[in-house]
């Protein structure tokens, strides 16, 4: 049967598809209207199979609070065209609005939600066979406290959410959840912080330690030597320097022979324990660099959060907070 522009118009408005695919989609279907759409649909499921394994880094980070509640969404695709794609944003909205509105809490619920009439799982299917590209719902998080505050920034690349024991704070709140985003902290502080992440902080600082202790001594020694340690801190640089006439052979061999010497006879002589102190003053700055409560704040100089917070009220405290980030 002959298909007529007004099918297919009607067709590319329920479902957001090109014309052409809407057209060839009443050919298959001989104008039927429902079976085009559900072909359509499957048309949606085979492209998101075979892009699964594409990498989506661009997307939408949106927050939102409603009082004592706020979620953070990311919904990710493969190009920054479609990320800044008006649609693109509304509809990443409006999977927000709904779960903000049913008081979600993991990922798993909102892709299990129901958004005009399907899941959003099969909707997320839908924008696949619409836009091209694989779309996912990358992350959502949601916290809950006496007042949330949100921030995303502007480009809607990253966002977060913040919580507060009491209400009232709403400068102070918006401006951590900026420092949130700004900064990119990995936990409240350094109680929060997981014993794993702590642990492999400390042996790298640990491994640091060491390297910098025994290298002061090898450069100590080479300098003592007559020889610039900067031309001899590997094969290719000494090899190089050697053409430029910047040191001789006699050098270079002398110097990888106070380099194993002296290398073995500092890391016989290293002390436990001045390794543990240094390597603890190393996890303790990754603490104030890396937590939100001892981070410096953004916004005022040599005054760290937890001190900003407490000079607007001294029982005001942050309880929590959630960040997202494209490509992060």
């Amino acid at each position: 049967m002959a298909i007529t522009a007004s099918q297919v118009n009607e067709l590319r408005k329920l479902t957001g598809v090109g014309m052409m695919d809407c057209k060839k989609a009443l050919v298959e279907t001989d104008g039927d209207m429902q079976k085009a759409i559900e072909l359509l649909r499957q048309k949606g499921q085979k492209m998101a199979a075979k892009r699964a394994d594409r990498d989506a880094n661009e997307g939408c980070v949106l927050a939102k609070t409603t009082g004592n509640y706020g979620a953070l969404i990311m919904v990710s695709c493969e190009t920054d065209f479609v990320a800044n794609n008006a649609d693109f944003i509304k509809f990443t909205t409006s999977i927000l609005d709904a779960a903000m509105a049913k008081h979600l809490t993991t990922k798993e619920q909102v892709l299990d939600m129901e958004l005009d009439g399907r899941k959003v799982s099969d909707n997320i299917t839908d924008q696949v066979a619409k836009i091209g590209e694989k779309i996912e719902l990358a992350h959502f998080e949601a916290i809950e406290a006496a007042k949330v505050y949100s921030y995303v920034h502007p480009g809607n690349r990253m966002g977060a959410v913040v919580g507060f024991n009491k209400e009232g704070f709403d400068e102070v709140g918006h401006n951590i959840a900026m420092q949130v985003v700004a900064m990119r902290p990995v936990a409240l502080d350094a109680d929060s912080v997981p014993q794993e992440v702590k642990d492999q902080e400390l042996r790298v600082a640990i491994e640091k330690t060491k390297e910098e202790l025994i290298g002061k001594a090898v450069d100590a020694a080479l300098k003592k030597a007559g020889i610039n340690p900067a031309h001899v801190d590997s094969e290719e640089h000494m090899a190089s320097n050697m053409g430029k006439g910047w040191i001789t052979e006699e050098q270079v061999n002398q110097a990888r022979q106070i380099k194993e010497q002296v290398a073995a006879e500092k890391v016989a002589q290293l002390s436990e324990q001045q390794i543990n102190q240094i390597a603890n003053g190393r996890l303790n700055k990754y603490f104030q660099e890396n937590t939100l409560m001892e981070q410096e704040y953004i916004m005022e100089s040599k005054v760290k959060v937890k001190d900003f917070i407490a000079k607007a009220d001294k029982d005001l405290k942050c309880t929590g907070f959630k960040r997202l980030e494209l490509g992060a």
